[in-house]
């Protein structure tokens, strides 16, 4: 039987060199992490012009189209114009069977003749009533006629009187009755209301169409005006705030490739269209497709061309512009979390853009130092109980054969190339690939070796 000491001496030595091997195993991992070398593409700090586009899809649409509804019922007997007809203000577009407006019209005016007749009567009896009056009240000053006698002559004549104002009210009502038939009569027949072309034509000559005066009323037609045409796209809510009326817009039509057409905004929706069953891009929304607020905006096709109304477009609206600003590629920047004021050892104290950036070393100088000591303050972290450490924008600058995290400051940005702020001076060697390294594998202080070396030469200059 084995010695209880030896088993327990057995043990300990096991256990040793287990937790020897796992120390081992971690002290070459970190080495090995230490010596990972990076390859990177570099580009330099440069100044451009920059001008930030907002980008969205829509149609095309008349500035001006009427879609012509009858205001009575009845059925076509005459439609003179098709589809893609040009016509005046003032051509006849529609007229509908008049027969029942011509007998209404006819009962009315025959409703007018009688009320005036009956008005006239009226009239006639008031004056007789005025005359047997006035001569019973002088028999009755001569005390000739008993009381109920000229007071049979009073009411008479107060009898006519009001028989006289009735009739006048009828006679109005009418006239009024007269004016109505007449005017259902004159809207049988629909003049075009504007110089256009007849866009869609819905009704065909012989069909029934029902008026607006009770319900919808069929739409018959549209007539626009093709020779003001304007786009109408869908812009998101975090975008609609940049666009303003007089912006300058170029526009794509995909029935015209490889041309483009100037633009200008006109008109910018004060409500979002994410509740209506069309959209401006002419789809059908749907309960999924309205997650996305959208505002239509309006911006007028400045050349003549032939355009159809429903042609898709797309827009790239110039929203902002700088001139003579530091940029860098878009790729170049990327987020990071700010690690907690500790010492010297994090991104706020260790970025030589900083240095340069705030001279003083007081962190009194630029947007990006601010967006450091917002996290940090005075090195004590001043976020409340809970709260996370909010990742910041940085750019890996090249520093001979490693990398420094640069906290920066952007602005507007196009397809290509981003504004830097502060945080960055011109010259500066930043990375700016590959995506994968930038996004996830670089931390300050990354040892790199540089690849394909982009060229700035091709840069616009200011």
């Amino acid at each position: 039987m084995a010695n209880p000491k030896s088993r327990k001496r057995r043990k300990k030595i096991i256990f040793g060199l287990i937790i020897a091997a796992v120390g081992a195993l971690a002290l070459v991992a970190v080495f090995r992490k230490k010596g990972v070398v990076y390859t990177v593409q570099e580009d330099k700090v440069v100044r451009r012009n920059l001008t930030e586009i907002v980008t969205a899809s829509g149609k095309i649409q008349p500035v001006l189209q009427v879609k012509i509804s009858p205001e009575v019922s009845g059925e076509i007997i005459e439609l003179p114009i098709k589809e893609g007809d040009v016509v005046k203000k003032g051509d006849l577009l529609v007229h509908i069977r008049p027969d029942n407006y011509i007998a209404a019209r006819d009962s009315s005016f025959a409703n007018y003749k009688y009320a005036l007749a009956n008005s006239n009567t009226a009239a006639a009896n008031l004056e007789k009533a005025q005359i047997d009056f006035d001569r019973n009240d002088a028999l009755f000053k001569h005390q000739l006629i008993s009381d109920s006698d000229f007071l049979t002559a009073k009411t008479t004549l107060d009898v006519a009187r009001a028989s006289l104002a009735g009739s006048t009210e009828q006679v109005g009502m009418a006239y009024a009755s007269l004016q109505s038939a007449e005017s259902d009569l004159s809207k049988t027949k629909i003049f075009s209301p504007l110089d256009g072309t007849v866009s869609k034509l819905n009704s065909q000559l012989g069909e029934r169409v029902v008026g607006t005066a009770m319900m919808a009323g069929t739409e018959i037609m549209t007539v626009a005006d093709l020779h003001r045409m304007e786009a109408r796209v869908d812009i998101g809510e975090a975008d609609v705030v940049l666009i303003a009326v007089g912006q300058k817009v170029h526009l794509e039509v995909d029935a015209f490739k490889d041309r483009k057409f100037d633009g200008v905004v006109t008109d910018i929706a004060n409500s979002a269209n994410n509740n209506d069953t069309t959209t401006a891009s002419g789809s059908s929304s749907s309960s999924s497709s309205q997650d996305a607020t959208k505002f239509q905006v309006k911006i007028r096709i400045l050349e003549h061309e032939i355009f159809l109304p429903g042609m898709s477009v797309s827009a790239d609206i110039e929203t902002r512009s700088r001139t003579n600003v530091l940029t860098v590629p878009i790729q170049c920047v990327t987020m990071r979390p700010p690690k907690p004021a500790t010492g010297t050892n994090n991104l706020e104290t260790n970025s030589p853009a900083l240095a340069s950036a705030d001279p003083k070393g007081d962190g009194t100088n630029g947007a990006a130092t601010n967006a450091m000591s917002a996290a940090t303050t005075n090195g004590t972290d001043a976020r409340k109980p809970g709260e996370a450490l909010k990742p910041v924008q940085v750019v890996f600058v090249v520093d001979g054969d490693h990398v420094k995290a640069a906290p920066v400051a952007t602005g507007i940005e196009d397809d290509n190339f981003i504004e830097i702020v502060s945080g960055l001076k011109e010259g500066d060697k930043v990375v700016s690939g590959g995506s994968k390294t930038i996004n996830r594998e670089l931390q300050d202080g990354s040892k790199v070796v540089l690849g394909v070396v982009k060229s700035d030469a091709s840069a616009p200059k200011p």
